[in-house]
């Protein structure tokens, strides 16, 4: 992904407040562009698991590999395009690397999706 069309998280969202609805209109191109980067990298599997549970809190590699049944080179390999992405923050604790969301909205996007995977397995009604 290049630095012009990174995830809001990235850079760009880190100097402005939260835009809400106040949006330009000038903007909503850019807004869908990043949005749509941010939805392609959680379209793999292995990507929404790491994110999943990391909504739940802090982890290790070990933990994350544990969590998400990857191989630990595969996991790395997806935590650093995460981490590339803006989408997980890093912290070093001792010799561990502790990764987490860079934000809690990708906790409630994936949420959601989940949300959106229980209604289609379920066959639940559709509410707001």
């Amino acid at each position: 992904m290049s630095a012009g069309t990174r995830p809001a998280g990235a850079q760009g969202a880190q100097a402005e407040q939260h835009r809400g609805d106040g949006a330009d209109r000038g903007d909503r191109g850019d807004r869908l562009e990043v949005a749509a980067s941010v939805l392609a990298l959680l379209a793999d599997r292995t990507r929404l698991s790491l994110v999943e549970r990391l909504g739940r809190g802090e982890a290790d590699v070990t933990t994350l590999t544990e969590a998400c049944g990857a191989a630990r080179p595969s996991v790395s390999q997806h935590l650093a395009k995460l981490r590339l992405a803006g989408l997980v923050t890093t912290r070093k604790d001792g010799r561990r690397v502790v990764y987490a969301l860079g934000h809690g909205h990708l906790r409630r996007l994936v949420d959601e999706a989940l949300n959106v995977a229980d209604h289609e397995l379920r066959s639940l009604p559709p509410h707001d």
